[in-house]
């Protein structure tokens, strides 16, 4: 990469949005601050436990550790390793977060899609509503916006009419920013730094309070598929994820922990993510894959590192 690239990507490092660089209603910001300050290590950073997994996956995922099929497993993870909110489907919602209501936040995600058909088309249809989420009890709502499906023209329709009503409730927007689609491997795949770079954009452009990113990768082996510049752009894995939070602009940024990771990479993933910039980490399968003893344990861990970030608010 040319020197000039290099110190230019160098810029990137340590841009973080908070509540306060947003332009928030009322009804956001108090929820918002409600989630980041009263939940968690409350020093303005967000550790989520998605539990959507069993809808967008099936089965399949809970194998590894049978007792997670039961959501009240993740409830009491939650719970007892204090996380800052869990993120559920209606149905899961409703069915096990009675006892837990008030105790651990609420992050509905009202739509989803199940894996059986292909991701060429990938469109992802409402489940619930904004209405839903303020009658539940929610602290934000989860939306998941294929960038680059041949479907996203009905994809941005739906998600304008999630944005107007969490606009019209007061309720904080959270957008799993996911590359999908045909032309979206012909450029080099979902998870390319051109592909994730582009989410993390569309997501701010669309009016997102909070974006979910996969971390970016730069394969030399798939670069000269990227469009320029990217083709290109041969970034560290700090500097990738540094990319995208410039690029998701004054949207606070989440990284998702994927699939099952060491603890050392997983470790590593929390706290470069952090020191560049994030606002948080939703990690689901990494932590719940396993007994609860050793859920709460890596847990633990995570928070140790983000305790080192503490956002104040005005």
């Amino acid at each position: 990469m040319a020197q000039v690239e290099v110190a230019e990507a160098k810029a990137w490092v340590r841009r973080r949005a908070t509540i306060d660089s947003l332009d928030l209603d009322l009804g956001k910001r108090t929820r918002l601050v409600r989630l980041m300050y009263e939940h968690g290590l409350r020093n303005g950073t967000l550790l989520l436990l998605p539990i959507d997994q069993g809808l967008e996956h099936g089965p399949v995922d809970f194998f590894a550790n049978p007792a997670a099929a039961d959501p009240d497993y993740e409830c009491r993870l939650a719970l007892e390793g204090g996380y800052n909110g869990i993120v559920f489907h209606i149905g899961l919602a409703k069915k096990y977060m009675r006892k837990y209501a008030g105790r651990v936040p609420l992050i509905l995600k009202i739509n989803g899609k199940t894996n059986i058909p292909s991701d060429a088309e990938a469109f992802s249809p409402l489940d619930a509503t904004v209405e839903d989420a303020v009658r539940l009890g929610a602290d934000a709502v989860g939306y998941t916006l294929y960038v680059g499906s041949p479907a996203q023209d009905r994809d941005f329709l739906q998600f304008m009419q999630v944005r107007q009503e969490c606009d019209r409730y007061g309720m904080p927007l959270i957008v799993w920013a996911y590359p999908r689609g045909s032309a979206i491997e012909a450029k080099g795949g979902r998870d390319s730094i051109y592909a994730v770079d582009y989410a993390a954009r569309v997501a701010c452009e669309l009016g997102a309070d909070i974006v979910k990113l996969n971390v970016p990768e730069y394969d030399p082996q798939k670069a000269h598929l990227y469009p320029k510049p990217y083709d290109k752009l041969a970034l560290s894995y700090s500097e990738g994820i540094a990319k995208v939070i410039e690029s998701a602009g004054r949207t606070m940024v989440l990284f998702s922990g994927g699939s099952k990771l060491s603890d050392e990479d997983l470790l590593e993933k929390a706290r470069i993510a952090m020191e560049e910039g994030a606002t948080g980490l939703i990690f689901g399968r990494n932590m719940w894959q396993r007994p609860l003893e050793e859920g709460l344990a890596i847990t633990a861990r995570i928070k140790e590192i983000m305790k080192n970030y503490t956002i104040e608010l005005s």
